[in-house]
């Protein structure tokens, strides 16, 4: 039987799925989202999977997905920090409630779930975390400013994390996708050029199931070809 893996934002985008395609291969998954109607929908889809009514800000809600994933499956062995929100506007522009958001939900809510998954991981050995962040934590972008704040401050999280807990078997791994089609941030979906979200979700089983002994500590997605076509 295959791992126990907490997904967040689960209910749409890269986190549902990733949810069908972990589930597809024998996973036990949890799915963790705000958006309750949506989550309990998937859950039914998805034969044996634990719907967790969440939000990555609230350290109660991350207490109670951990637990209630070791009620449900006997371990917890990954999580997938995936929940992520943009607003996208000059910095000048940005509220303080809007930075807040954007770093409490991308940053803040990651350090929660390592925070509150690690004691789980290391009541079973070891087991992996799988930050998806973005291209854009490496790659500044106009009006971007609390969105590239949150991503690039993802990676120093991750990568301190990884240095943290190697040596306790848990491998921190980072999914750096660029343009996804799924409407984030209010883009419109059905770009065709733009990644998939399945493409996102074979990059986390490829991180998932690397041997035990081995470490991808970092993998970057891109389209095959930029927006304009072929150049």
């Amino acid at each position: 039987m295959k791992g126990a893996v907490l997904i967040t934002g689960a209910s749409r985008g890269i986190g549902e799925a990733t949810a069908r395609l972990l589930h597809a291969k024998g996973y036990r998954v949890g799915l963790m989202a705000r958006d309750e109607k949506r989550l309990q929908a998937l859950a039914a889809e998805l034969e044996g999977a634990l719907p967790l009514p969440g939000d990555v800000r609230e350290e109660g809600d991350w207490a109670r997905a951990v637990a209630a994933m070791e009620e449900a499956f006997g371990e917890l062995s990954a999580l997938v920090n995936n929940a992520g929100v943009g607003v996208m506007k000059p910095v000048h522009e940005l509220t303080l409630e809007e930075w807040r958001l954007v770093l409490d939900t991308n940053l803040t809510g990651a350090f929660l779930g390592i925070r509150h998954a690690v004691p789980a991981l290391l009541r079973r050995g070891g087991g992996t975390i799988v930050n998806v962040g973005s291209l854009a934590g490496k790659n500044p972008f106009k009006g971007g400013a609390a969105y590239n704040a949150s991503k690039f401050g993802l990676l120093g999280l991750a990568g301190a994390a990884m240095l943290d807990l190697r040596e306790a078997n848990i491998r921190v791994v980072n999914v750096l996708p660029g343009s996804v089609d799924t409407g984030f941030a209010g883009n419109t979906p059905g770009q065709a050029w733009k990644l998939k979200p399945e493409d996102v979700a074979q990059a986390v089983l490829c991180a998932l199931e690397m041997p035990g002994h081995a470490m991808v500590s970092e993998i970057e997605l891109r389209p095959t070809r930029p927006p304009s076509g072929p150049r």
